[in-house]
């Protein structure tokens, strides 16, 4: 369980170092502000618009919004021949949100395969940062029935860690009382105002083996990636790329026990959007 507090630590700083990132960027532009301004007397201040009668707050964060986006929604060429997909939404306003989370994958040859939904509370808790916390259902199936269900409490931060890395780590807890960690990051490398390459790295770890999840204690199971878009419109973005996923520990021998592969090169193509 030592890995479980190191994520937590890891996490925690990321946040506070972004913190400072922003603080410092902050006192950097109040300083660069040229000297000698007049300031305003107190009664110039009550003829603002913000203080006047009928005019609305000069910053409106309270009202009400909408999002939903599919950062990841291809084929892969890999044994399978999987469809994948990394989908996720929230509905609320600047401080509090209801998110919606769902990823997973699919054979295109069989009725089987393997997803999670959450539903989640998100707060505001540092200027680029949400704290997200809820359940998350994980279900294995073949021939489109469910064969294996498991219900987790949910935590973890979701937003732009210094440098604009977005990362997403999180940490599940099961009915059984095992503790599951995952962690999303990518990278957007601006090639030109419509062509984008982005880096990704995923991981996940365990602090049980799970045979019925086909899951080892410790590190399980990564995936490198990365892809190159074309936006022929900001919310609808084509895109191809290579990935690389490997199992490790006892997660490889539950696969090799099912005669697959241990790490697998794949080329994938998909279609990232967002309304």
């Amino acid at each position: 369980m030592r890995w479980v507090f190191t994520f937590i630590a890891v996490v925690f700083q990321l946040v506070l170092f972004s913190e400072r990132v922003a603080a410092q960027h902050t006192d950097h532009s109040s300083s660069s502000i040229v000297d000698g301004t007049k300031e305003r007397s107190n009664d110039s201040k009550k003829n603002t618009y913000s203080s006047a009668p009928g005019w609305p707050s000069p910053v409106d964060d309270s009202a009400w919004h909408s999002y939903l986006t599919a950062e990841i929604f291809e084929y892969r060429n890999n044994e399978s021949k999987d469809a994948r997909w990394d989908v996720f939404g929230w509905y609320g306003g600047d401080y509090e949100r209801v998110w919606f989370k769902s990823e997973g994958a699919a054979s295109t040859e069989a009725s089987a395969g393997r997803g999670d939904v959450q539903l989640l509370y998100g707060r505001l808790i540092s200027r680029y940062f949400d704290l997200q916390m809820g359940l998350r259902n994980e279900q294995i199936w073949e021939n489109n029935n469910a064969i294996h269900s498991e219900t987790s409490a949910s935590i973890g931060v979701q937003g732009l860690a210094p440098y604009y890395f977005d990362i997403e780590p999180t940490l599940f807890v099961t009915e059984t009382g095992a503790v599951l960690a995952r962690f999303t990051g990518v990278y957007d490398f601006q090639l030109s105002q419509r062509l984008i390459l982005q880096p990704r790295l995923e991981f996940s770890l365990s602090s049980e083996s799970s045979e019925t999840f086909q899951r080892g204690s410790g590190l399980t199971d990564s995936e490198v990636s990365i892809r190159l878009r074309y936006e022929l419109h900001r919310k609808f973005a084509p895109y191809v790329g290579i990935a690389f996923e490997k199992s490790y520990g006892g997660t490889a021998d539950f696969v090799r026990a099912e005669g697959d592969q241990l790490s697998e090169w794949m080329f994938v193509t998909g279609v990232r959007w967002w309304f």
